[in-house]
């Protein structure tokens, strides 16, 4: 547990005491004390994910609404937004959320995103690292054309895994007709609540944003359902890197755009060189002339074919032992039983199949270049 003198600048969401109370060890993270792990463990917690439900605690995260100025309406909200990012926000359907990225001049990575159309605004989730620089981003440019409200005063839940359709859908009926990536407002405990269904394990499941002081109730709620087990950061790691999902500040970060970071998906066609509304985003051009005149370095998975975990930090060596690429994410995956790993590596050698080497405390380690994720994705598409 972190200690006290160690952790008075250190903020506490909501379920602190709960977290303390289901004997929680509690470490800094993003500047608050968060739950690496209970005394389930981080293996077993992981696995209760993949085949039960985990409650996941990411109050630390941080949750804006975007407000149309009086006079216009969700509309301007959506195209101020896409000045910041290379994706279609104009069209995004009521009720339905869509993954994306704030980009610099240089086309990097500021932070990976949610944006949910709640109707009369947007809905905005960033990472808790970057939440500050987010909000000032999103105040500095967008300030003119709507209100940026971040809302402190809500916690954030998410429930993953197999049984957590089953659980919502006891708790709350309608969201059995829910899909991945559908978003909606609800009553739970008896406030209004803000649900999606998505989450960040590869698993089918729900993210719940809920008023504060009513964010412990909600919680206990759902750990008193039978499936569903109290989970940490460590088992939200590990679950996050067999999906495949990079994890910002690691994976990727301000120096690489979303083409080396193979995140081509999620930059719409409407907003790419050829599209209706091509560019208008910072670092546009660069990201552009990736997709035009490829990338020397690209995100891959990596396979350790031996025993031995390779973390974040190792050089990627081809036979000459020449360094062409480094590990962003690594370690035990509990669902495949093996190690696994993400990391880039110079073009020429990001082929499915190349056989490379991780060194390790000095030593080469066998790695082998694969498809991600390195756990199939079990999202609920209808």
């Amino acid at each position: 547990m972190t200690n006290a003198t160690e952790a008075t600048d250190l903020l506490r969401t909501p379920l602190y005491d709960l977290h303390l109370e289901l004997g929680a060890r509690m470490v800094p993270f993003a500047g608050y004390q968060m739950p690496v792990q209970y005394p389930l463990g981080v293996m077993k917690e992981h696995l209760h994910t993949r085949t039960a439900a985990g409650l996941f605690d990411v109050s630390h995260m941080g949750q804006v609404r975007l407000s149309p100025l009086a006079g216009a309406d969700v509309n301007a909200v959506a195209t101020a937004l896409e000045t910041l990012v290379p994706i279609d926000v104009l069209d995004l359907p009521l009720n339905k959320q869509r993954y994306a990225v704030f980009t610099n001049e240089q086309g990097g990575i500021l932070d990976d995103l949610m944006i949910s159309n709640m109707g009369d605004s947007l809905f905005v989730v960033v990472n808790a690292a970057c939440k500050q620089q987010d909000v000032a981003h999103m105040r500095k440019h967008l300030e003119g054309y709507c209100k940026v409200e971040e809302l402190a005063d809500r916690a954030l839940l998410a429930l993953q895994g197999p049984a957590a359709a089953a659980v919502m859908a006891r708790l709350l009926p309608e969201t059995e007709a829910m899909v991945f990536m559908d978003s909606k407002e609800v009553t739970l405990v008896g406030v209004s609540c803000f649900i999606s269904r998505s989450g960040y394990t590869g698993e089918d499941g729900f993210e719940i944003s809920v008023p504060n002081q009513k964010a412990e109730e909600l919680a206990r709620l759902l750990l008193a359902q039978p499936e569903v087990a109290a989970i940490g950061l460590g088992a939200r790691d590990s679950l996050r890197l067999e999906a495949g999902l990079c994890l910002y500040g690691h994976d990727m970060d301000a120096t690489i755009t979303p083409v080396e970071a193979s995140l081509l998906w999620a930059l719409s066609k409407v907003r790419r060189a050829d599209g209706a509304r091509a560019g208008g985003y910072p670092g546009a051009a660069a990201i552009q002339a990736h997709i035009a005149d490829g990338v020397s370095k690209k995100r891959v998975g990596l396979q350790i074919n031996e025993k031995i975990p390779v973390r974040e930090g190792a050089e990627i060596v081809d036979a000459e032992g020449t360094v062409i690429g480094k590990v962003t994410s690594g370690g035990f995956g509990p669902s495949v039983n093996a190690p696994v790993a993400m990391g880039y590596v110079s073009l020429p050698f990001a082929a499915i199949g190349t056989k490379l080497q991780a060194i390790v405390r000095g030593k080469p380690v066998a790695v082998e270049v694969v498809k991600t994720p390195f756990f199939a994705q079990r999202y609920h598409r209808g």
